[in-house]
């Protein structure tokens, strides 16, 4: 049952996103048929058009680029923020029918890390979550009650701090809300960190979609009003480098 680390892989995009993009936008535009259309973006390169594109803020063609993620080592309190974001499809691991008898990973806040008393409790509290699982577990299986049957009620004494896994794919222009939204400072700390991985990710497949993404206070004064962290400056450096 040790503490558990974030791990984001980008398992699939869309091939060649950006001319598939131009081609979406062009084919809108364009008396050509799709296979001259093709042809024509094929040999030249579409960067400059795709910037031209987001600068214009013509974004449905956008969509027509995908990005499916593995993620583990988020908490299930992280998970809970994620799934709110309701253009996309899931895929996460199951409590029910993934027993946690042999011990369940979990996620311990930075905060609580740094206190070496406040993380001894945390784990403390953990070790008797799992104490807890265990012991329903057993009993219901003396009751003739097993697999997903025990599994699904001992689980509600699993804290949101067990870790889980999921599989997450966007289309490109959830994924600039998505990044909009939880990659600002306001948000959880275990969102933001997940967030500005994808996008480390993704800058190097499709820099030209990329390229301005992160945070509302990037390129326009913060929406956040009077809950603004105040720190513009720092985080439009830091994104800069994502």
């Amino acid at each position: 049952m040790p503490q558990t680390n974030l791990k984001v892989i980008l398992l699939k995009y869309t091939a060649e996103p950006e001319e598939t993009i131009a081609m979406a936008s062009k084919l809108c535009y364009s008396a050509s048929d799709i296979g001259s259309l093709k042809e024509k973006i094929k040999k030249k390169d579409q960067q400059s058009f795709v910037e031209k594109l987001m600068k214009m803020g013509h974004m449905s063609p956008i969509e027509h680029a995908s990005f499916t993620f593995a993620i583990e080592g988020i908490s299930r309190a992280c998970s809970h923020q994620l799934v709110r974001h309701r253009i996309a499809s899931y895929s996460q691991q199951s409590q029910r029918y993934v027993n946690e008898e042999s011990g369940f990973d979990y996620v311990i806040p930075p905060l609580i890390m740094n206190d070496p008393e406040l993380k001894n409790y945390f784990i403390d509290f953990m070790a008797e979550a799992q104490k807890a699982y265990n012991h329903l577990v057993s009993k219901l299986h003396e009751k003739g009650i097993k697999g997903e049957l025990a599994n699904q009620d001992a689980r509600f004494v699993l804290p949101n701090a067990a870790e889980t896994k999921i599989m997450v794919t966007m289309n490109a222009r959830e994924l600039l809300h998505f990044f909009k939204q939880r990659c600002c400072n306001r948000a959880q700390w275990e969102i933001r960190q997940m967030a500005e991985s994808m996008l480390s990710l993704v800058k190097n497949i499709a820099p030209s979609i990329f390229l301005k993404a992160g945070p509302a206070c990037l390129d326009t004064p913060c929406p956040e009003g009077d809950y603004s962290c105040g720190k513009r400056e720092d985080v439009r450096k830091k994104y800069k480098v994502i």
